[in-house]
């Protein structure tokens, strides 16, 4: 019986890891699309983050998660403020594993229809030589 259960278990978790996101990824182009037809963009790293790399032009700056991991006090409350749920929001961080969480929070818990996660983060965007602004 303990196999058993060990065996559903482990099943079920395998299903759900290759199951697709709630939300849609989107590389560099599709970003650059998103913010052509003016998307919001909130980038949810830190401060010392967005000085270190700049951030990209027209974003929203919103801490998610503080140096260790935990969630910034009111984050959830000045997203609701900011984001309409029916209203399509990008998500950007720095390799896009921050925002894989929030997006999925953000479906599955809160009810927003239309979340876009940059898969890879501001790192890449870098890498291929887009243009950031620098923040003070």
């Amino acid at each position: 019986m303990f196999i058993r259960l060990i065996v559903v278990v482990f099943t079920s978790l395998l299903v759900t890891a290759c199951s697709p996101p709630p939300y849609t990824n989107v590389d560099n182009q599709g970003l650059q699309k998103l913010m052509d037809s003016s998307v919001t963009v909130i980038d949810i790293r830190r401060p010392e983050e967005w000085r270190e790399t700049g951030v990209l032009e027209g974003s929203q700056g919103m801490t998610f998660v503080d140096e260790n991991g935990r969630v910034v006090p009111g984050f959830l409350n000045d997203f609701n403020a900011s984001v309409n749920k029916d209203q399509p929001v990008v998500l950007i961080c720095r390799t896009g594993n921050r925002t894989d969480v929030l997006a999925r929070h953000l479906i599955e818990k809160m009810g927003y229809s239309q979340v876009y996660n940059v898969r890879d983060g501001i790192m890449g965007w870098l890498r291929e030589g887009h243009p950031v602004t620098r923040s003070g």
